[in-house]
């Protein structure tokens, strides 16, 4: 069966899988209503058709002069809408937000100046599996190759410069400076990008999105994806040893990771679960890829600071099956997880190892997870085990009238406004551990970027995500620290008419570096966040913002945001006490701290 790139509503993930294309038994190839060679048979319009194709309708970006012409080309399309932001970071942030909702995200900058400053948004993009199509204006065509020195370059005749740096951080590079192998080029770089669920860079001279080509159509030729598929027969050898292996435990657990998501194993690892009876967890990275409503989920494995009574059960249990896992120092804990590999079964998006071996390749996750879900014998004792020893968790201390806010108070309010129609967005720092212990009830969305970390990205991520998911509301929470890397986008979010709540967390620094390593570099200059959120609104588009100090006004922000206010993007600065942390956090940093300051080696 082929997948099929088709319509915007087929291209939609099911269970967050980015990038989920349906799979059909036939394809339609429709004829192109127009000649070839119609004066509307242009490059610019052929990837305009494209990009709405797999199913990008907002493009994200920052004009400059080496991509003005492709833009008129790309907002002539009807179904294709430009959104332009304050600075290129943010729409690289804004893609990666967007591909996380619908599948796949685009952006659009100049040649150099703009491609080195959405190079980091790219990269995070990279590092989260996500397909995301950065496209960039690129010189026109006649300079190449003429020893001639242009502007946004770093002052050499050397054109590449933009490109090597794109190289390390995109999966396929295409570099358009003729109309010959354009369609090729462009062709190859989004199925590229959809295939390996990575980002890709493609450059267009600025002289050639308007001009004709035999190559072109005014309607392109919808293309499909030929679907990856498993060795049968290490398919079989792999289920054959993973079943004998986990049917012989006692104890056994399944664990998601954020693999998942590239691997489109959401389903199959459900099923997985539903089959088998085992306690079900997941990675941190992974909440949000699995259903949290599941009735054997027992919460977050992170080591140390897992969600309560998770952990004991993970690292005693006698097998314990991790799907799509990374094991990194953030999500070990600075390297202290209690697992033993002789217990463990990997499995990747493309391969299986069981313990200290054998190991499978070319065995794809989905395919591995559903066959074995055939196998198990039914073995529920980890779970029952979890319910034995399962306290339900406390209430935070009741807070005196008009006491100063506590975060764990906040949440407890943020809890109750969860719903299948809205979505969290996780700022690094202190809101991925408050976050995390959120439960998430069916349908509800959670996003964010625990591989690259970077601050700033929930701003730009909640811009696109929101764009790309108008259905539900999206609940931000960002630090003061990172929202001062990247705020200017709230800009944007008012132009296009978003309802997005954002809880700003105004504790005066920079908490998650302050757990990890203290020091004067992590003190901010503090701001009057309303006060800038009202400037930037300057009475166009609908906007509300308020300051809250206690519990009190919390909740009578709470009811405004979600009721009289529920059309508006609502802005809450929430002033918290400086020390005034997770103890998840707390535990965390100095794990992390311990695993950075190791002496170096003996040599």
């Amino acid at each position: 069966m082929d997948a099929k790139i088709g319509a915007i509503d087929t291209c939609k993930p099911a269970n967050n899988d980015v990038g989920s294309l349906p799979t059909t038994n036939s394809v339609t190839i429709h004829t192109p209503t127009v000649p070839f060679n119609s004066p509307d048979s242009t490059l610019g319009r052929h990837l305009a058709r494209r990009l709405v194709q797999v199913g990008v309708t907002d493009v994200f970006g920052v004009p400059g002069d080496f991509n003005l012409t492709l833009l008129d080309h790309l907002i002539a399309e009807p179904g294709l809408k430009f959104i332009g932001c304050c600075n290129e970071l943010n729409a690289g942030y804004a893609a990666d937000g967007y591909a996380r909702a619908r599948g796949v995200g685009a952006c659009v900058v100049t040649f150099t100046v703009g491609g080195l400053s959405v190079l980091n948004a790219i990269a995070g993009a990279y590092s989260e599996n996500l397909p995301l199509i950065c496209i960039v204006g690129g010189p026109n065509s006649n300079d190449y190759g003429t020893n001639r020195i242009l502007h946004h370059t770093i002052g050499l005749p050397d054109f590449s410069q933009e490109l090597r740096c794109f190289q390390t951080v995109t999966c396929y590079q295409a570099v358009v400076n003729n109309l010959e192998d354009a369609h090729e080029l462009i062709d190859t770089a989004i199925s590229t990008a959809l295939k390996e669920s990575k980002p890709v860079y493609i450059s267009i001279g600025c002289n050639l999105p308007g001009i004709p080509h035999p190559t072109f159509s005014r309607e392109p030729v919808p293309f499909c994806l030929s679907p990856r598929l498993s060795n049968q027969m290490g398919l079989e050898a792999a289920v054959e040893a993973a079943a004998e292996f986990l049917n012989k435990a006692v104890k056994p657990v399944v664990v998601g990771g954020p693999k998942l998501r590239v691997a489109k194993a959401s389903e199959a690892f459900v099923e997985l679960a539903d089959a088998s009876g085992y306690a079900v967890a997941v990675m941190p990275s992974a909440k949000g890829l699995v259903p949290e409503h599941h009735p054997h989920f027992i919460g977050t494995y992170w080591g140390a600071v897992s969600t309560a009574f998770c952990a004991e059960i993970v690292e005693s249990a006698d097998a314990y099956l991790f799907a799509g896992p990374i094991f990194n120092d953030y999500s070990s804990v600075g390297y202290s997880l209690l697992l033993k590999k002789e217990k463990a079964i990997i499995v990747q998006p493309d391969r299986v190892t069981i313990a200290n071996g054998p190991a499978f390749g070319c065995v794809l996750m989905k395919d591995f997870l559903a066959a074995l879900a055939k196998r198990l014998k039914h073995n529920p004792t980890a779970y029952e085990n979890y319910r034995r020893i399962y306290v339900p968790e406390g209430h935070p201390l009741k807070c005196e009238p008009k006491e100063a806010l506590r975060v764990n108070v906040l949440f407890e309010h943020i809890q109750r406004m969860l719903s299948g129609d809205t979505a969290v967005i996780a700022e690094t720092g202190d809101s991925w551990f408050n976050c995390q212990k959120l439960k998430l009830p069916k349908g509800c969305g959670y996003e964010f970027q625990m591989q690259y970390g970077s601050i700033g990205w929930s701003v730009g991520a909640t811009l696109g995500y929101a764009q790309a998911a108008r259905e539900k509301r999206v609940i931000a929470f960002i630090g003061d620290g990172s929202f001062q890397v990247t705020a200017q986008d709230i800009s944007t979010m008012l132009r296009c008419g978003q309802r997005t709540i954002i809880f700003l967390i105004n504790n005066g620094g920079y908490t998650i570096e302050v757990e990890i390593h203290d020091g004067p570099y992590n003190v901010i200059k503090n701001w009057n966040y309303t006060g800038l959120v009202d400037a930037i609104h300057n009475g166009e588009g609908k906007c509300w913002t308020t300051k809250v100090h206690c519990e009190e006004e919390l909740v009578e922000a709470i009811e405004t945001a979600t009721e009289a206010k529920k059309d508006c993007l609502c802005f809450i600065e929430v002033i918290v006490h400086k020390d005034d942390t997770s103890k998840e956090l707390l535990e965390w940093g100095s794990r992390v701290s311990a695993a950075n300051s190791r002496p170096p080696n003996p040599q």
